[in-house]
């Protein structure tokens, strides 16, 4: 986030600053949504009050709607009206899902490499963090969670009581294929894990099979949002479909922490399934399927960058591991996005902040966004290509 924020200081005083760090998307709501906010505005009979505390009913159950023409096997029960929740924003949704799932000195698993707002917002819980080391695809499997319980049970350490993983994956862009999200669903049904399955980058992929878990277990947490594929990132909407078992709790928790979700955000979010909306903002996942390539080409064709690169199945990053050789002491990854940004005016993420904090993993890292356009991709990789040779 330092990162990010001088990157905007550099913007303010005037530089030509690219921005790759934040996953924002370039474009803005579809014109669609736009013109739905701006009817409920100007419409006098609208009063765009307080909404049921889970979330305007015709929203949910289009939500519903849209799992069952979506992906396979997801059972019309599972996707009751009753189970979907409306929130401000995935943040709103992980904040009440942690909060009604687990109990302050919980032990809940993450990948590293993962999104830090899982860590801050369960550490501020009082729950305990249990890092696990994604494999060499960069994925988190049953089979790496599976080594993790044994070895939890071996050193008579307390037991995992949750795990929270996305897929496609931020930072990495790796996804889970449908039978490894399956075998994961399983374990944690069996082993009493509570799964939350954070899909909020669902809709940009780019030709593998994206999976629900809904289609695989009735227990799991599936959150999304309306900030990723839709381009609604400042409308702060999002949504999760939860067990039957939880529906009290958060219906409560909705109704002290937040009441609903913003009104008009919901009534504009209505048109998100509608034929126009989705044929824009497939435009908008062409857009990224160019930078992407535009970025693995350009790193490839990079003399003596013998590095790792996740394999950004879906998501709008490229997650790098650049190893050992390329880091000497105070000149990791760290060190080098800040460095670039000061030269080039070029704004990428060291993998500090993804990783897990007592290890080393993160000033070797660095992560690129090209959420923000095809020029912006193009112009930034050219930048570092003439900046890596002398780093």
């Amino acid at each position: 986030m330092d990162v990010l924020a001088r990157a905007n200081e550099l913007q303010a005083e005037g530089h030509d600053v690219l921005h790759c760090g934040a996953g924002q998307p370039q474009s803005g709501a579809p014109e669609t949504v736009n013109s739905a906010a701006i009817a409920a505005l100007t419409n006098p009979t609208e009063k765009l009050g307080y909404t049921d505390s889970m979330g305007l009913l015709e929203l949910r159950a289009t939500i519903a709607r849209h799992y069952l023409s979506r992906y396979d096997d997801v059972p019309e029960s599972s996707v009751d009206t009753s189970r979907i929740v409306v929130t401000t924003g995935s943040s709103g949704a992980f904040l009440l899902a942690f909060t009604a799932a687990f109990d302050a000195g919980d032990t809940i698993a993450i990948a590293s490499s993962g999104y830090p707002c899982y860590r801050n917002i369960l550490g501020a819980l009082g729950c305990k963090l249990q890092n696990v080391d994604v494999n060499a695809d960069f994925k988190l499997t049953a089979t790496e969670l599976r080594a993790e319980l044994e070895r939890r049970s071996k050193a008579g350490e307390s037991k995992i009581k949750g795990l929270i993983l996305s897929s496609p994956s931020n930072p990495t862009g790796a996804m889970l294929t449908p039978d490894e999200l399956q075998k994961l669903c399983k374990l944690c049904d069996d082993e009493g894990i509570q799964f939350l399955s954070d899909e909020i980058y669902h809709g940009i992929s780019y030709g593998k099979e994206e999976a629900t878990a809904l289609s695989y277990t009735d227990k799991a947490i599936v959150i999304n949002s309306f900030s990723k594929y839709y381009s609604m990132a400042g409308w702060r909407l999002g949504w999760m479909v939860i067990p039957e078992s939880l529906e009290e709790s958060i219906n409560a928790l909705q109704q002290n922490m937040f009441i609903n979700a913003p009104t008009i955000s919901q009534t504009a979010a209505l048109k998100c399934w509608d034929k126009d909306t989705i044929a824009e903002l497939e435009t908008h996942v062409a857009k990224y399927r160019e930078s992407r390539t535009i970025i693995l080409d350009k790193l490839a064709s990079l003399p003596d960058f013998n590095t790792n690169i996740a394999p950004a199945d879906g998501g709008f990053y490229v997650y790098i591991d650049v190893g050992e050789d390329y880091i000497a002491e105070g000149l990791g990854t760290t060190e080098m996005c800040k460095t670039f940004l000061e030269e080039e005016k070029v704004a990428f993420v060291p993998g500090t902040d993804f990783e897990d904090p007592s290890g080393t993993l993160g000033n070797r890292r660095f992560r690129i966004s090209y959420s923000g356009g095809v020029d912006t991709a193009t112009r930034a990789l050219d930048r570092f290509c003439d900046f890596w040779p002398r780093w």
